[in-house]
């Protein structure tokens, strides 16, 4: 969808997932704070030797995963650790792009995260729910049970298809999504784009 938005309409578009992952970078303060609390059992391996770049250890993205997805006030320390960071990089980027008129903000948590009041419109890209959990599974290789969990600590499609001011169909396998956004784009913006 990203590159969609970016390839073929131009817009700049500001990805929380890539934040939340930069604030977890080896090295950063999150990084740090996540080794901190977890200890070896979050430090990637590669081989017999720990990974590490330049800058520290590198976290063990999926370790941490497990544990965060099977504890709910675990996932609650690590999202207070994590969500202020990412705001923190919308408010920067958000200020840097302040004479764009029209900027994309990709939330997958947004309304969990309390961030809908940094948009002046949402659009929800939406899929069935078995697709969503096999899609999920997929992506990050993991077993139902695990991205189950996941899911379960999102808000159901169907609480966030009510707050959306626009439902993007991605449920089928050749999807219309450059044909959808385009006419999304139409209606919104009068066909300036």
């Amino acid at each position: 969808m990203a590159a969609l938005l970016e390839q073929l309409f131009g817009l700049p578009v500001l990805d929380a997932d890539r934040f939340a992952r930069e604030a977890l970078a080896p090295g950063s303060p999150g990084a740090v704070a996540v080794l901190a609390r977890y200890g070896e059992q979050v430090r990637a391996r590669t081989g017999s030797s720990l990974s590490a770049s330049d800058a520290g250890p590198a976290l063990d993205r999926a370790a941490l995963g497990r544990i965060v997805f099977a504890d709910a006030d675990e996932r609650a320390w690590l999202e207070g650790l994590v969500h202020p960071l990412v705001r923190q990089r919308f408010a920067v980027e958000l200020e840097r792009l302040q004479q764009v008129p029209t900027v994309v903000l990709m939330i997958p948590l947004l309304f969990e995260a309390g961030l809908e009041s940094l948009c002046s419109e949402v659009w929800l890209v939406d899929c069935d729910e078995p697709e969503q959990l096999r899609r999920l599974m997929v992506r990050d290789g993991l077993a139902a049970g695990e991205a189950t969990a996941r899911l379960r600590a999102q808000w159901p499609l169907a609480r966030k298809r009510a707050l959306a001011q626009a439902v993007i169909d991605n449920s089928r396998a050749n999807s219309d999504l450059p044909l959808q956004l385009t006419n999304l784009l139409r209606s919104r913006f009068h066909g300036t784009r």
